[in-house]
């Protein structure tokens, strides 16, 4: 069972909460084994661990892309909630990724978003995955999330 995530003391009240949710009963996110590592306000960590199943070429034991995709998109989503100051749905709108290089056999794979900018109906998000470092990304997303409205209380 993944670690609870480290949350910094800027970061939304509600945040652990739907880091949990997120990282834990999201179907993708579980079956891909990712977990949220640290929050901050409109700032998320996350990491895949290296697993033989997500292998996508067995030639190499590149992990598939899809994985990362995911991956991204749900660090990225996590982003976007972290810049709210209340708990709000929120849903991909875009999801640009461009890859950079294969990542490589055997490592965990480390995400960082940030959500850099924030309007009454999105959310815009930027991303890497990569492995030691940022300056080495396996791959760069952008994105954008509409942030959804609660129905009226009756």
């Amino acid at each position: 069972m993944p670690a609870d995530p480290e949350i910094a003391d800027d970061a939304p009240a509600f945040v652990r909460t739907a880091a949990n949710m997120m990282g834990k009963f999201t179907p993708h996110a579980v079956a891909i084994g990712f977990e949220v590592v640290a929050i901050a306000r409109a700032k998320a960590v996350g990491r895949i661990a290296y697993r033989e199943d997500l292998i996508g070429d067995p030639e190499t034991g590149v992990i598939a892309g899809g994985v990362i995709i995911a991956a991204l998109d749900q660090i990225c989503g996590m982003a976007a909630m972290a810049a709210l100051d209340e708990l709000t749905p929120v849903a991909t709108l875009d999801l640009r990724i461009d890859y950079m290089r294969a990542a490589t056999p055997g490592r965990t794979i480390t995400l960082s978003a940030h959500c850099y900018k924030l309007t009454r109906s999105i959310a815009f998000v930027r991303a890497l995955a990569f492995e030691d470092e940022e300056g080495d990304p396996i791959a760069n997303a952008t994105s954008a999330f509409m942030l959804t409205a609660r129905p009226a209380q009756s």
